[in-house]
């Protein structure tokens, strides 16, 4: 039984048999509004708060002391003060290590002096021997070439992205696409910038990633789009039809696809990070998570409707209205189905000249969905010789 034989009741069995009928472009203005404040709200968060960088990218001194009992947050922060550092900037706190807690304090950069009685007043406030505190020493230079390397990276990976679509589909989708990684990136920042989480190597390695996942659920739609563009070139289809006939005929699919993407880095979130304690995999996963729902958004809300908004109404004259409801629905279930979209001309100026003079245009009409179903074409009759 194929999935047009009825079509299911609820809207979750026709999205399951894949029978909606959403008109997405129609929602384009919400979306986009959507996107837009999102990225203000970014910008207002950058511009006023900035990002919490790590170690790795401000440089200084951070030291992983054995936790206790005896040696928490507020001890180390105690020995910070006692050896005349401020603690303001500072960021302590206590996270699991491969063996055992360990309380993480990181500072800007001190002399090797200093640095040296810091040592020795953790290791006596905690009771352990100074070997036992492990130091490490990270200069804002290299953090600087880390963060010149990922923005050569990102414009590199953004060049050749725009190449290889343009070549494979057109400069109009290649545009579409670039605007929805670039959302999705600034969604991710905007997040942490807000909420102020730390920005740390993983960070930077899970942007990237959030790069090629989002041009991959694009790519899904937008070759939808050019298949169906193909089959609807004869009958001159809107633009805005094709869209949305695409975005309901993937839409299962997308889900699915983001659903088992999402999983495992939920797994590492709550598994990974949260019971085994690796704060490196929170890094990633945490970025891996937000760039992945945002990618969803994108591609639906972002892309697709940018794309047929540069493209609408390209090479034509005039336009109907959409398809919506049962008409959008038949095209959805039956699209590229022999008799199950025709093509009638339409009288745009009045003349009833059956768009002789090319001043009229083609109007798709697609037939309810019940009555496609329930009255199959007839067999042609052969002719006698």
């Amino acid at each position: 039984m194929s999935r047009g034989d009825y079509i299911a009741s609820s809207g979750p069995g026709r999205l399951f048999r894949g029978q909606t009928a959403i008109d997405f472009y129609g929602k384009r203005r919400i979306g986009l509004i959507v996107a837009i404040v999102v990225i203000v709200v970014t910008l207002l968060s950058l511009f006023t708060r900035g990002l919490n960088l790590g170690l790795d990218f401000e440089g200084g001194d951070a030291w992983d002391v054995p936790a206790s009992e005896d040696f928490t947050t507020d001890d180390a922060a105690d020995v910070l003060e006692e050896n005349g550092v401020s603690t303001t900037g500072a960021r302590i706190q206590r996270r699991s290590g491969e063996t055992t807690d360990v309380v993480t304090i990181q500072i800007e950069e001190v002399s090797r002096d200093v640095a040296l009685d810091l040592t020795n007043g953790f290791a006596e406030r905690a009771g352990v021997d100074p070997e036992e505190i492990s130091f490490s020493f990270t200069s804002s230079t290299w953090g600087g070439e880390i963060t010149d390397k990922a923005v050569r990276a990102l414009v590199i990976f953004l060049i050749i992205v725009s190449i290889f679509i343009s070549i494979r589909f057109e400069y109009r989708m290649a545009v579409a696409a670039l605007a929805a990684m670039v959302h999705d990136v600034i969604v991710v920042v905007g997040v942490y910038s807000v909420l102020g989480f730390e920005v740390t190597p993983a960070t930077v390695i899970a942007f990237l990633t959030i790069l090629g996942y989002s041009l991959y659920d694009t790519i899904v739609v937008f070759d939808r789009v050019e298949e169906n563009e193909g089959k609807y070139a004869g009958v001159r289809m809107p633009y805005e039809d094709i869209v949305n006939i695409s975005m309901n005929q993937v839409l299962m699919r997308s889900i699915n696809t983001s659903i088992s993407s999402i999983l495992p880095v939920i797994s590492l979130l709550l598994i990974g990070s949260g019971l085994l304690g690796a704060v490196t995999l929170r890094e990633f996963a945490l970025a891996l998570l937000i760039g992945m729902i945002s990618g969803i958004y994108s591609s639906i809300f972002v892309a697709t409707p940018l794309l047929a908004a540069l493209k609408a109404n390209v090479g034509r004259k005039a336009r109907r209205e959409r398809l919506t409801g049962d008409n959008l629905r038949a095209a959805v279930i039956g699209s590229g189905v022999t008799g199950r979209v025709a093509a009638a001309p339409t009288d745009v100026e009045g003349d009833n000249d059956d768009d002789r003079d090319g001043d009229d245009t083609t109007a798709t009409i697609v037939e309810p969905a019940g009555k496609l179903l329930t009255h199959p074409p007839r067999p042609r009759k052969k002719k006698r010789r």
